[in-house]
């Protein structure tokens, strides 16, 4: 680690260029910057029901709860269908102008019969959604 300086005489190198290790960190930081962009640009948005404050109309909560085996049940009802789901979510629509539907799945249902009756509301005008989930 001897380097020679001027007319023959050895000094050692103390110091260390840091140079290179910030300008490979900088690359670094702006790769991960650009492509957490694309990362958040792919998330699944959803819109949460929000808690009633200050006097305002309280809207009407729909609970559909969907089995591992894909079938859909509204409080004791079962509903067979796409046809009969359409038809409850346009009466549970037509009751208020502000409706929360609320998803109950099972762990082992499909995450296609889910995206299905989402699907379904949002074309009905249903854009308030909430998965209900239980904590382990």
């Amino acid at each position: 680690m001897a380097a020679s300086v001027g007319g023959g005489s050895k000094k050692r190198i103390v110091g260390i260029n840091v140079t290179p290790m910030v300008d490979v960190m900088l690359v670094l930081l702006v790769i991960m910057m650009v492509s957490a962009k694309y990362i958040v640009a792919h998330s699944f948005q959803i819109e949460l029901p929000r808690v009633a404050s200050r006097g305002e109309s309280v809207s009407s909560t729909v609970e559909i709860v969907i089995t591992e085996e894909g079938d859909y049940h509204v409080g004791e009802r079962t509903i067979v269908g796409d046809d009969a789901l359409n038809a409850f979510l346009n009466e549970a629509r037509s009751h208020g102008e502000d409706v929360n539907l609320v998803i109950r799945a099972d762990r082992q249902a499909r995450h296609g019969a889910v995206v299905h009756v989402m699907d379904m509301a949002r074309e009905l005008g249903i854009l308030r959604f909430a998965i209900n989930v239980q904590r382990e």
